[in-house]
């Protein structure tokens, strides 16, 4: 049987901008991506720390090294700029997962990371 398991989580992540007249996503710096496993393209549910609003939405690579995360689109209604999240990927699996867990700093910068 095939279970939905967390794969990849960054926590604290703080939102550098917000954009309504956008095409929707969330824009997470490439380098980032790569250590929380994540692909462009790929589903990921967002939850503010701040708020509690959640929404589900795919990441768009942003320029490495800027520590920008930006929200875009109608989720810019729900989430803005300055807001702390928790980003969530998820898989498919017949077995356990250990998820790859980043906490970021107010600059999303990983001041931890572990699976």
């Amino acid at each position: 049987m095939l279970r939905q398991v967390l794969k990849s989580k960054l926590y604290k992540a703080m939102v550098s901008d917000s954009v309504v007249d956008y095409e929707g996503s969330i824009e997470i710096p490439r380098d980032l991506m790569e250590q929380a496993d994540l692909w462009e393209g790929e589903k990921v549910l967002v939850a503010s720390i701040d708020t509690a609003a959640r929404l589900e939405t795919y990441v768009l690579a942003g320029e490495p090294g800027t520590g920008r995360i930006l929200v875009n689109g109608g989720a810019a209604h729900r989430i803005k700029k300055g807001e702390r999240l928790t980003i969530m990927a998820f898989a498919l699996s017949e077995t356990p997962v250990r998820p790859v867990k980043l906490v970021l700093d107010e600059h999303n910068r990983v001041v931890r990371a572990g699976k």
